[in-house]
């Protein structure tokens, strides 16, 4: 289906007053976490071969270490950070769709008994639901019903569900990154341009109605210049940048032409367009990554030095580290212990 400038527009207009959100004095120092992993890949019905292209199969069983997640608890409590973004995929049993679980999936009582837990540790737990089309494979059959009334209908559970399970959190974080040809080529259900806008829309208005500040990735404004204008202001913004062997933050000395240029510019750009932002610095090592040695580290310093020297302190409200580790606790420690010293 398509949405016509009309629509776009009255789509918009509601969003053209900023709702008022609970904002805390202390600056985030957030942590992405992860409970569920099936945010990557494609979900094959059962059947179904594998989708040439498709990278990763869908997981049909939870795997998770409670001793490993208490210990990557107790780092980020040790290290003073004050949140954690948590990723939640096909871990709880919704109380909405219970057909979504899978063996392992953790009850609500179970879900809400931690983030008490976390909450008594000062950690505040924000819900991650990832809706973008590149990482939805927990919606299961849902994640090949975009733009319709039945999947709207889902996702609107779901969030009411994350945010009673969370004792109604501050922010739920929707994803919605890499969703291009690129990152889903071989997947079953994509969505672009004006689609990508019908849902998204959506899901802004609905995670407010839910009481919530709605979150997303920011990297749509790579490729997107409109995406300043079009996107609501009440949209918490993180855009991520992992990799200082892509030419450091030296933005004045790059070309326009190069990727690190658009990635640090949309920071300037969301800046002055009054956004909201939480940058996102990353110690996950690709094999370029591992070709730059010690850069890797180097990263995240870079990002929070760049980012309080470029932006505006009142809407700069903080940052977060993304280790992009499952189940990986040396890799998650090692994030957390980076990051920590980024603010020392």
């Amino acid at each position: 289906m398509g949405m016509t400038r009309k629509d776009f527009l009255t789509a918009s207009a509601a969003f053209a007053a900023a709702p008022a959100f609970a904002e805390k004095p202390e600056e985030i120092r957030s942590v992405l976490v992860h409970w569920g992993a099936n945010q990557w890949g494609d979900f094959l019905p059962e059947g179904v071969k594998e989708v040439t292209g498709a990278t990763k199969k869908y997981k049909p069983a939870v795997k998770f270490d409670d001793n490993v997640w208490t210990k990557i608890v107790d780092e980020m409590v040790a290290k003073k950070m004050n949140m954690a973004v948590i990723d939640l995929g096909e871990f709880p049993v919704y109380p909405s769709h219970p057909e979504l679980a899978i063996p392992g999936s953790r009850s609500p009582d179970w879900i809400r008994a931690e983030v008490r837990r976390m909450k008594s540790l000062g950690l505040e737990p924000i819900p991650k639901m990832n809706f973008s089309a590149a990482h939805d494979a927990w919606l299961q059959e849902y994640g090949c019903m975009l733009t319709t009334k039945r999947y709207h209908q889902v996702c609107r559970e779901l969030i009411k569900d994350a945010a009673e399970m969370f004792d109604h959190p501050r922010f739920l974080h929707i994803g919605y990154d890499e969703e291009k040809a690129h990152f889903q080529h071989g997947f079953q259900c994509v969505r672009t341009d004006e689609v990508w806008w019908h849902d998204f829309l959506f899901f802004v208005k609905t995670v407010e109605d839910a009481g919530m500040r709605p979150w997303m990735w920011s990297d749509y404004g790579w490729d997107h210049e409109d995406f300043a204008e079009k996107c609501p202001k009440s949209v918490l913004q993180s855009n991520w940048y992992y990799d200082s062997h892509m030419k450091g933050y030296d933005i004045a000395n790059m070309s326009r032409s190069q990727r690190s240029w658009k990635i640090l510019n949309l920071f300037l750009t969301l800046d002055k367009a009054g956004f909201d932002q939480v940058p996102c610095g990353s110690n996950w090592k690709s094999k370029q990554r591992q070709a730059a040695g010690g850069a890797v580290n180097e990263s995240v310093v870079g990002l929070v030095k760049f980012c309080r020297e470029h932006l505006s302190p009142e809407r700069l409200k903080g940052f977060m580290m993304a280790p992009w580790a499952t189940r990986d606790l040396k890799r998650n420690v090692e994030g957390i212990g980076i990051f920590a010293k980024a603010f020392a």
